[in-house]
């Protein structure tokens, strides 16, 4: 099987809450510095992948660099089984995204990088109606539906290392 190489990674943060029953993700939406494409957009951690890199080495280190969120703070990391498509004009080409999900502690907090001049940790419905992308509404979905359920969440799990993690 010859493998393909997305042009970005996404990755979603959320974050359970320890009191909600049936669990409850916030999900953590940034938005887009002045200055940028597409400024003003409440995005997920979003960036292009270094030549060197693997998909998975790539998303992890877009959440770094844009919230400071390490391998310390990462409590779940998750395939959603996404990738999306979409035509880019600054790009003059059709680009593709692998994304991915973070769970990080109960009152973790980012530290934002200059991408982003702003943040919010929104219950679901509140992001839902905050995303512009239908793409982006489908990864929020995609947390809600699969990752709150233990039963369901292992098998989208991975390791740091990108590797499928063992059940």
């Amino acid at each position: 099987m010859s493998p393909f190489r997305p042009d970005l990674v996404d990755c979603w943060v959320f974050r359970v809450s320890p009191d909600a029953a049936p669990p409850a993700a916030e999900i953590l939406l940034l938005r887009r510095s002045p200055g940028r494409i597409l400024p003003g957009l409440w995005q997920c951690v979003s960036g292009s992948l270094e030549a060197d890199e693997t998909v998975t080495a790539g998303a992890l280190r877009e959440l770094r660099e844009e919230t400071g969120f390490g391998p310390d703070r990462i409590e779940g990391f998750y395939d959603l089984d996404q990738v999306n498509q979409f035509h880019e004009p600054s790009f003059r080409a059709i680009v593709t995204a692998a994304i991915f999900a973070v769970r990080v502690p109960w009152g973790a907090e980012p530290v934002l990088s200059h991408e982003h001049d702003s943040m919010r940790w929104l219950s679901a419905a509140a992001a839902l109606d905050l995303a512009i992308w239908p793409a982006y509404r489908e990864s929020i979905r995609r947390i809600s539906e699969n990752l709150l359920d233990p039963g369901r969440a292992i098998w989208f799990e991975l390791t740091l290392d990108g590797d499928r993690a063992r059940r």
